[in-house]
């Protein structure tokens, strides 16, 4: 079975979720399409890399990513890094010949995305988005409900994706509160995410309508490079520094197939975790998910007997998308690692067959495109097409 060399750039919170995919993937879906060698992680300097190794299971740490990306041992590269370098990272390591699997956003704007799309199909190599939410196997249920006709015709999308973590005014000032670095806030950080449900589920969005605020528009400074999430109170006398994103949106959307619906995303909603759902109506029935409950599909089918209609729960397990590899009995426990490891089987199945898995940069550059309309739309006031 081939063995191919992963150079992980970012060794914090992300990079654990994916060196996590790497070891356990082949547990799961055996044989696997190939085995991932941890080769090296990359950090900000050599003793924070040489801990990541250590702690993440890697061969080596480096504090030279363009070394790292130009070396010939390199067969996957994988992009765990704030916002504002994706592009650089992902164009280099494409013009090495590298695959390269980024984490969402793929960019700060659409114009970045296309820069990076250009490059990986210039070099041909295979390219894939990390938005794994979709991995989860209920997710995926709904799209094979979907497109089998049990719903009928799509006509009505609803979403939302709300967390609290950044409620607290006196949290620490993230890089995913500052645009230079992130792009935007709410809209790219999670409201992407529920884009991607969309996408996914519904089909193409053609136009956007969109309401975009700043609730909190200044956090404490954070100190120190390890980057904090915003999570937890900081110190409410430190100099504090300007929040330049939004902090929430809600916006209306128009399908490209006539169907149309509406995207929340919040990370200010005191009580959510991670409470990202979506709401699906067609012409012959209605599919719910919610993540934080993500075992569970719920289905309504309008041809069911009308002394049994209402909204039906499945629980996924080894008959539904994915669950050969995962556990055998139903509602056995699906969690944010298992999203991962699906998708990091995804991207070697790909890698080793050659065709481009999804979402792939050409995807994530579109979602790029909606995300700039969104902002556009909050600014103007107005419907924008994307």
């Amino acid at each position: 079975m081939k063995k191919m060399n992963v150079a992980m750039i970012g060794g914090g919170f992300m990079g654990k979720a994916h060196a996590m995919a790497y070891a356990a993937m082949p547990m799961f879906f055996w044989p696997a399409p190939a085995i991932p060698v941890r080769k090296v992680v990359v950090d900000i300097d050599q003793a924070r890399a040489d801990e990541a190794a250590a702690r993440v299971g890697f061969e080596e740490g480096s504090a030279d990513w363009r070394a790292v990306v130009a070396r010939d041992d390199i067969d996957v590269v994988d992009i765990c890094t704030p916002n504002d370098t994706h592009a650089e990272i992902a164009i280099a390591a494409a013009e090495a010949g590298k695959h390269i699997i980024s984490e969402k956003p793929l960019a700060r704007t659409a114009d970045e995305a296309k820069t990076m799309l250009d490059a990986v199909q210039k070099a041909g190599v295979i390219h894939m988005v990390a938005f794994n939410y979709r991995r989860t196997p209920a997710v995926a249920l709904a799209r094979k409900l979907i497109e089998e006709g049990r719903i009928g015709e799509v006509v009505n999308f609803r979403g939302t994706y709300l967390q609290d973590w950044s409620a607290d005014p006196d949290s620490p000032l993230s890089w995913r509160f500052q645009k230079d670095v992130a792009g935007s806030g709410t809209i790219g950080d999670i409201g992407t995410h529920v884009v991607d449900f969309a996408r996914y589920l519904v089909g193409e969005i053609a136009a956007v309508n969109s309401v975009n605020r700043t609730l909190i528009p200044t956090r404490p400074i954070q100190q120190g490079n390890v980057d904090k999430l915003g999570v937890g109170g900081g110190d409410a006398s430190a100099k504090r520094g300007v929040v330049d994103v939004d902090d929430e949106m809600i916006t209306q959307v128009r399908f490209s197939n006539g169907a149309y619906g509406s995207i929340e995303a919040s990370r200010n909603a005191y009580g959510r975790n991670n409470y990202l759902t979506f709401e699906v109506h067609g012409t012959k029935g209605s599919i719910h998910f919610n993540y934080e409950r993500r075992d569970e599909l719920q289905v309504m089918f309008a041809d069911d007997p009308a002394d049994a209609r209402g909204f039906r729960t499945i629980y996924t397990g080894a008959p539904h998308p994915y669950g050969h590899g995962l556990w055998p009995i139903p509602a056995l426990g699906i969690g944010y690692g298992e999203t991962k490891i699906i998708e990091c089987y995804d991207l070697f199945r790909a890698i080793t067959s050659g065709e481009q898995p999804s979402p792939n940069f050409d995807d994530g550059f579109r979602i790029c495109q909606i995300a700039d309309a969104i902002v556009a739309s909050g600014e103007s006031q107005s419907w924008i097409e994307v």
